[in-house]
């Protein structure tokens, strides 16, 4: 009986859950919050680019088998 209680209530829970994420997904942002996301994922985006450049970089590939090498020293 208390498992079927605990099923009912988790349930319970996470319709509410859904039903609410459902609401915040259908409110319209303002353009003072679409601004604020566009500028948060250009710099997101950049963030990325330069990532990608320090991992496609051969010097960072070739630092990195030192590394292991050295780690396979010690162990």
């Amino acid at each position: 009986m208390t498992a079927i209680a605990i099923v009912a209530i988790c349930a319970w829970a996470l319709v509410t859950i859904v039903e609410s994420a459902k609401d915040k997904s259908k409110k319209k942002l303002s353009s003072k919050e679409t601004n604020a996301y566009k500028a948060e994922i250009a710099e997101l985006k950049e963030r990325v680019s330069v990532l990608e450049k320090i991992v496609t970089d051969e010097r960072y590939d070739l630092k990195k088998q030192f590394a292991d090498l050295e780690s396979d020293r010690v162990a």
